[in-house]
């Protein structure tokens, strides 16, 4: 039986509510950590409950310490350096109180956790299929061929096919958003009473995230259990969301209803996160408005609001530390001047901004791509599967000095493979690819040369992808030395210095190393890094995933100034159909290593033609509860086939609502049906 048709889980238990008593209480929690630099404050007396089967979300910039108190709360902060004190009560029991061996039992049976970076959290020498067995071999007792029945069900449930074989394989040979899926079903897997996902659709596209969210939000609904999720992503937290709790700077700013927070926010940072946001439901405007500075240096004693340098109303009282005050909406917000913003005397000051203008198509392509093909060999597995995978099939497009191509699809659709090609870290099996007139099949080692400093990227891992052995400065310094863009050791100081600022980073991290900054700031190392060897052309490979939304605002917006200002091109590879809306000029969509749609951005979102572009427009979430929580959720229908057995004619035929006989016979021609105006649809 489906984990979601029974009213016990699988141990059992009685999962109505026994009592009114919430099942999580967080009370005053600090937590600290020891540097070589002081005492890094992460955590400064928060406080929340989460009632069974509620959803909260906690959303906040990157380092304001929302991850801190998940690890708090599991009790995963490192042992010599991380503390916690206060009181954080689970179903009855004080888990700071709890010894190790004790907090062992509950940690993925009662209490799990849905990390950020996949990579970093599965084992990379063990099978996919051993862990996610061993949590459900520990603390639930079931045989070998039990647990391999259920790692199949909840493989399948997370949407990745061929379960059977995908259990005999490694992290490493699973794309970054099928890592994630990985890291959910373990998270299912012993159906806790509390699950707390860190940002767990950050690597999703958008079909997914809406099979992945609305999975755990009909788990909560019928086995009661609570969700803490973490995110940037608005859109989410509106439809998802009972509650939202605001953080900023390891404090509380503002907690509410999720209705209440996003149509009356009553604290500045609140009205300046959702101002940042871009919207799938709205025409582009100008550039997009941000939250300007960087959050405090939390190694170092703060007085007054902390919110006060960055906030375009402060005034003397702001110099005093705000309590948590009492809102007319119910909800708390640490503002002194809340009552204002409750009487419409304060707004978020919109942005100015000129609007841009992308570059004609009238100069010869920076990039020409004719027929690009890409087949990967595979063998083993559980049953000795093997065959080929068609990942990359007659993909052809161009891309003009100053444009921004935008390319979007579900996870493993081959979209970063067709970057990878371009940037010949893979070998393509057929086609062209032409950069500034050269043909990279043919280039000469000297050739490629150039090429590589003209041609950059920005990774979507960027753990894996920075050397955890050097410093951040040492990381994007590395660059500017190799190619000599700048003398001497001052002078590369001076622009990895700027470099940092740029993309919205305090000088003092270039003497960290990766493991020592959060996802979001890696991330943002790595554009820096991208941007030191001056390129003309950048491959943004889901560049600002991983960032909260308002650095997001401020990085869209530094890419679309150094594309003014230097003509640059991008290719744009992302599942945030909003922000791929805002900063594209043309949008390619892709279905299973084929192109399905290209058109013009605002014809795409506007007046799309083939089927599957109109499935993932409506997947995607908009950051208003009151749209998101009416309608019904959007789900693509069918099976994802498998890429060994890919389906006959039109690879979109097993899902598409359209589909006839004459779809599984005809593999439809990409074609021009207006100017400008491609679909790869027979019905069109």
């Amino acid at each position: 039986m489906s984990i979601v048709e029974t009213g016990e889980d699988l141990r059992g238990r009685n999962t109505q509510p026994e009592t009114a008593a919430p099942l999580l209480e967080v009370e005053d929690l600090h937590t600290q950590f020891t540097t070589a630099r002081g005492i890094v404050r992460a955590v400064e007396g928060v406080s929340f409950t989460v009632d069974r089967g509620e959803t909260v979300a906690i959303v906040g910039e990157s380092g304001s310490g929302k991850s801190v108190t998940a690890l708090s709360i599991m009790r995963l902060l490192p042992r010599l350096t991380g503390h916690a004190r206060g009181r954080i009560i689970f179903d009855g029991q004080s888990l700071l109180d709890l010894d190790d061996e004790e907090m062992r039992k509950i940690r993925g049976r009662d209490i799990s956790m849905i990390f950020q970076e996949p990579m970093t959290s599965l084992n990379p020498i063990l099978t996919i299929g051993l862990q996610i067995k061993e949590p459900l071999h520990i603390h639930l007792g079931m045989t070998d061929k039990e647990a391999q029945a259920r790692a199949v069900e909840l493989l399948q449930l997370v949407g990745i096919t061929d379960p059977e074989r995908r259990l005999a394989q490694y992290p490493h040979q699973f794309s970054g958003g099928m890592r994630q899926r990985v890291m959910i079903a373990i998270g299912l897997a012993c159906n806790p009473r509390l699950i707390i996902a860190d940002e767990p659709t950050t690597a999703l596209d958008v079909t997914i995230q809406a099979q992945i969210l609305e999975l755990m939000k009909n788990l909560s609904r019928k086995l009661n259990i609570a969700l803490i999720i973490i995110t940037h992503n608005l859109g989410v937290v509106a439809r998802y969301a009972d509650r939202v709790i605001v953080m900023y700077a390891a404090r509380v700013a503002e907690q509410g209803a999720a209705n209440a927070v996003f149509h009356r926010p009553r604290h500045p940072y609140t009205l300046g996160l959702l101002r940042s946001v871009p919207r799938l439901d709205r025409p582009r405007g100008s550039k997009l408005e941000t939250i300007e500075g960087l959050p405090p240096n939390l190694a170092q004693g703060s007085t007054g609001c902390r919110f006060a340098p960055r906030c375009p109303y402060r005034i003397a009282v702001c110099d005093q530390e705000p309590p948590l005050f009492p809102t007319d909406t119910g909800g708390l917000s640490r503002c002194h001047r809340h009552a204002e913003i409750a009487a419409g005397k304060i707004t978020w000051a919109a942005a100015g901004g000129i609007g841009l203008n992308f570059a004609a198509n009238t100069e010869a392509p920076v990039l020409s791509v004719r027929n690009l093909t890409k087949y990967f060999e595979v063998s083993g597995g559980l049953r000795g599967t093997s065959g080929t995978v068609r990942a990359v099939e007659d993909v052809s497009f161009d891309i003009f000095p100053g444009e921004t191509l935008g390319l979007v699809g579900e996870s493993g659709c081959g979209k970063t493979t067709v970057g990878r090609l371009i940037l010949r870290l893979e070998e393509p099996t057929g086609g062209e690819i032409h950069f500034e007139g050269v043909n990279l099949s043919t280039a000469s080692p000297a050739e490629l040369k150039a090429m590589r400093r003209k041609v950059q990227v920005i990774f979507q891992d960027p753990y894996s992808s920075l050397n955890p052995r050097m410093t951040v400065g040492q990381i994007i310094g590395e660059p500017l030395h190799v190619y000599k863009i700048v003398d001497g050791r001052k002078q590369v100081e001076t622009r990895v210095a700027e470099l940092l600022e740029n993309v919205g980073l305090r000088r003092e991290m270039a003497e960290r190393y990766p493991h020592q900054l959060s996802g979001g700031q890696r991330q943002r190392v790595g554009i820096a890094r991208a941007l030191s060897m001056e390129p003309s052309f950048i491959v943004c490979d889901e560049a600002v995933s991983a960032l909260d939304v308002s650095i997001q605002g401020q990085i869209i917006n530094l890419l679309e100034d150094l594309q003014r200002k230097f003509q640059l091109a991008y290719l744009f590879i992302a599942h945030d159909l909003a922000v791929v809306r805002h900063i594209s000029a043309r949008v390619v969509v892709m279905y299973f290593g084929r192109i399905m749609e290209v058109a013009d951005r605002d014809v795409i979102y506007g007046e799309s033609l083939h089927p599957y572009t109109k499935v993932l427009l409506d997947a995607a979430p908009v950051p208003d509860p009151t749209i998101e929580k009416e309608r019904e959720p959007r789900l693509i229908k069918g099976e994802l086939p498998s890429h060994l057995a890919p389906p006959t004619g039109c690879v979109f035929n097993t899902r598409c609502p359209l589909a006839s006989e004459e779809c599984r016979g005809i593999v439809p021609p990409l074609r021009e049906v207006k100017p400008g105006h491609f679909v790869a649809c027979i019905k069109v």
